[in-house]
């Protein structure tokens, strides 16, 4: 895992900044889904539960064990921080994940659908495809492990009947994601009204995926 150079404060704020412009982009409401950003190789900081994310304020954020779940700060931890916890200590050259309610993207996981490869930028950044996990409720160990694996190989996934969680080495990378999710879902959902969606030959998207990941990335490998 690459050492992150930044302190507890500076992360506070990305995390509270990004949830604010998710928030302006339209991609949650009021205190729906959670931002969080890998503090060191033991601790998070995630937004906090049942706060609207224009009323908040760096220090509302929450610093969190990623083993013991033991939490500092003057709120709860969102509900879904084990599934935050799990994804940093699976992934160790993720260090900021974003978790949505986006439109697009909560449409085709209420269809139970994975969405192919049907853009360069998508299997580029994402992955060869966005799989989506089975059902299993909230905040349970069920839901942490259909994620983990939904994920793996990938930088966004689906959540059956939920949201979408979408995963960077930076939030920058994270906050990309979950945008392009959004965009590739919508041309998804409209090209299928249309007709079926021509799609990128797997093996060309998983070219394009590596490339990606070794000339333009930090690091070559997930």
């Amino acid at each position: 895992m690459d050492e992150i150079a930044m302190s507890e404060t500076e992360i506070k704020n990305i995390v509270c900044q990004t949830g604010k412009q998710l928030l302006k982009e339209g991609l949650v409401v009021r205190t729906w889904g959670n931002v969080s950003h890998r503090l060191d190789e033991e601790y998070m900081v995630i937004t906090p539960s049942g706060k609207v994310y224009d009323q908040l304020e760096a220090d509302d954020m929450v610093v969190v064990h990623l083993k013991t779940f033991e939490a500092a700060g003057k709120h709860k931890p969102s509900s879904e921080f084990k599934m935050h916890a799990g994804i940093y200590l699976g992934r160790k050259n993720i260090n900021a994940i974003i978790h949505t309610h986006q439109v697009n993207a909560s449409v085709v996981a209420a269809c139970r659908r994975e969405v192919p490869p049907i853009f360069d930028d998508q299997v580029q950044l994402i992955g060869p495809s966005v799989r989506v996990t089975d059902y299993a409720m909230s905040n349970t160990r069920k839901i942490v492990r259909k994620v983990i694996k939904a994920l793996a190989g990938r930088n966004a996934a689906l959540i059956a009947n939920h949201g979408a969680v979408c995963i960077g080495r930076d939030m920058d990378e994270a906050y990309t994601v979950a945008l392009l999710l959004e965009k590739t879902c919508k041309a998804f959902i409209e090209g299928e009204f249309l007709g079926q969606v021509k799609t990128i030959h797997k093996f060309q998207a998983w070219v394009m995926h590596n490339l990606y990941l070794s000339k333009y990335s930090k690091e070559a490998k997930k």
